[in-house]
Order: structure tokens, then C-alpha cells, then sequence
């Protein structure tokens, strides 16, 4: 039954992906000798350990124990629900309670629906493949929405959100956000020499080799406009973004994309501005886009074909 949900989603999509959360290992077993077979399964026994798997993971559905000794379920429940990086996962509650107010507190938090104990496989089956089906449904309909219909990365809308929800997780845990802006060189000249249709090719050709070059699945690099590229790397500090930036330089350039126009080179070269912060009270978002655009300004002021960086030392004081 499962299967079939989820090749008819997409043929190149991950298996879903569950994250169990029971303080009783057994039930744990239980439910994922229920999904083993469909499913890849990860388990936590404690609330603390449920939200750190959350995040580093990013399950597509949370079955979650209610009653538990450090945590209980409504307050993992609470806290996914408040962060941005995990407010859209859906939770089933699995519980003994039977009392209606219990039921109607959890869905007030968030959750999606409730399974009781003890486990039926059926109903737990048929609940979570409903619960899934609609997420990843929701989540092919929310990528189209945030993907650029030319060179298949990040839009603009994508970049925006990303970069504000980790600039908040920074923030919280007070770790360095690097931002990288990019340009294509002299790309108005290679438009002009070579037309648009060879421009939009080269613009799909970047974007593929820069996406290629970002590790990390919390990094992303999005289209920010027009020729222009982005770049979000959390908790990186300006050291380790000005070593992506050269890999990103060093990557277009060893795609040997001819540009007889250029005034740098003879094959298509990027500009990149560099800028880190680790966000407080006394910068903001803007402050690091700004930084970013400064140092790609100078970049691009200094010769082009080079990585300029700016970083938190170089801010005005406030």
C-alpha cells in the first residue's frame, strides 16, 4: 500500500522518512516492524533526543509518545511548532489517554492526529500513509513554488525564507551565518555576443555546478537575480566562507564556458562578495545582505574574478 503512494508521488524521490519517539523501546520495535519495510524509521526514547533528530534529519512525520519523564509530547510538540526549520512536519500523538480535553490540547499544539494504545497495526498503517501522502504532496506543490523555472535551484522567495530562518536559528544559538553573493562577469556582453538563448544555457550551466559544490543540506545557493547567485552557509565563519567562495570561483571557471567578450578571461568567470555575522540584538538580516553586497562591489570594483570578504569585524559599531 505504501509503495504505491509513494512511487506515485515521484519515481526519484527518497523513501519517507519517520522518526518513532517512545520512552518504551518496545513500542518503538513495534512500530518500526510495521514500517521497516516502506519506510525508513529513526528512533528516540527521550524528548530531548527527538528534537535533535529533528532537526539534523528532518523527518517527514513524528509518531510521538505523549507521556514521557524529561519531556513530555506536548512540550516536543510545542517546540517543533515554534521553530521554522521543523513547525512543518506533522505529529501523530501516540498515548493511552482517552479523555476528549487531552485530544483537543494536542491538535491546539499542532498535531495532525492521534493513534491510542495499545498499537494497532492497521490503524496505525492507514494513518500514517494518509498523513505522509498529504505532506508529500505538500511538499512537491511548495518545492515547485520555491524553485527558479529556468535553472531548477533556489528562487528568490526560497533564498528570503531560508536565510530568515537561519538567521533565527543563529541567532538562538549564537553561531556564525555567512552569506555569499555572486555575479557573473560581463554577462550583459556575452548576452549580446552570444544571444540569449546561449545566455540562459550559461546561467543553467552555473547554477548546476554551483549547486553541485554545496555540501551540507542546512547550506543552500538559490538564483538571486537576473545573473546573479547566492549563497547561505550556517554556522560557517568567514574563513570557511571565503574557502566555499574560491571552491564556487574555481568550479565556474573549470566549466570552460567560452566568453570572448570577457575583459578577464576567456571563458566565463564569477564575482563573489563575502560577509559573516553571528546575529544579535545589534545587527539585523539586512546588515549581512548589505555586507555581502558591499564586498561583491568591491569585488567586482577590483578587477572581477575574485572573492572579496567582509565580516562581522568590519561592521560599524552600533
Amino acid at each position: 500500500m505504501l509503495k504505491n503512494i509513494f512511487d506515485g508521488l515521484s519515481s526519484q524521490a527518497a523513501r519517507p522518512k519517520i522518526l518513532v519517539v517512545d520512552d518504551q523501546p518496545v513500542n518503538i520495535h513495534l512500530i518500526n516492524e510495521i514500517f521497516k519495510q516502506d519506510l525508513d524509521v529513526l528512533m528516540a526514547t527521550s524528548g530531548i533526543a527527538a528534537l535533535d533528530l529533528c532537526k539534523s534529519q528532518a523527518p517527514d512525520l513524528v509518531i510521538l509518545d505523549v507521556v514521557m519523564p524529561d519531556m513530555t509530547g506536548y512540550d516536543v510538540c510545542r517546540a517543533l511548532k515554534t521553530d521554522p526549520l521543523t513547525r512543518d512536519i506533522p505529529i501523530i500523538f501516540l498515548t493511552s489517554l482517552s479523555e476528549e480535553q487531552d485530544e483537543i490540547f494536542g491538535f491546539e499544539l499542532g498535531a495532525v492526529d492521534f493513534i491510542n494504545k495499545p498499537i494497532s497495526p492497521i490503524v496505525v498503517k492507514s494513518r500514517v500513509a494518509t498523513h505522509l501522502r498529504l505532506k508529500l504532496q505538500t511538499d512537491l506543490l511548495r518545492a515547485i513554488g520555491l524553485t527558479d523555472g529556468m535553472t531548477g535551484i533556489a528562487n528568490r522567495r526560497r533564498f528570503d525564507e531560508t536565510l530568515d530562518q537561519q538567521w533565527r536559528t543563529c541567532e538562538r544559538d549564537q553561531k556564525p551565518l555567512s552569506l555569499i553573493i555572486l555575479d557573473v562577469d560581463f554577462f550583459k556582453t556575452y548576452n549580446d555576443h552570444y544571444g540569449h538563448l546561449m545566455g540562459d544555457q550559461c546561467l543553467k550551466t552555473i547554477a548546476h555546478a554551483l549547486e553541485k559544490n554545496i555540501r551540507r543540506p542546512t547550506d543552500l545557493v538559490a538564483r538571486y537575480g537576473g545573473e546573479e547567485f547566492a549563497c547561505i552557509l550556517p554556522t560557517t565563519d568567514s574563513v570557511g566562507a571565503l574557502n566555499r567562495a574560491v571552491e564556487l570561483l574555481n568550479a565556474v571557471r573549470n566549466l570552460k564556458i567560452e566568453h570572448a567578450m570577457s575583459e578577464v578571461a576567456r571563458e566565463i568567470t564569477i564575482s563573489a562578495g563575502v560577509a559573516t555575522l553571528i546575529p544579535n540584538r545589534s545587527n539585523s538580516l539586512l546588515d549581512l545582505v548589505g555586507c555581502a553586497d558591499k564586498a561583491l562591489y568591491l569585488a567586482k570594483n577590483g578587477g572581477r574574478n575574485r572573492v572579496q570578504v567582509v565580516d562581522e569585524l568590519l561592521l560599524p559599531s552600533t
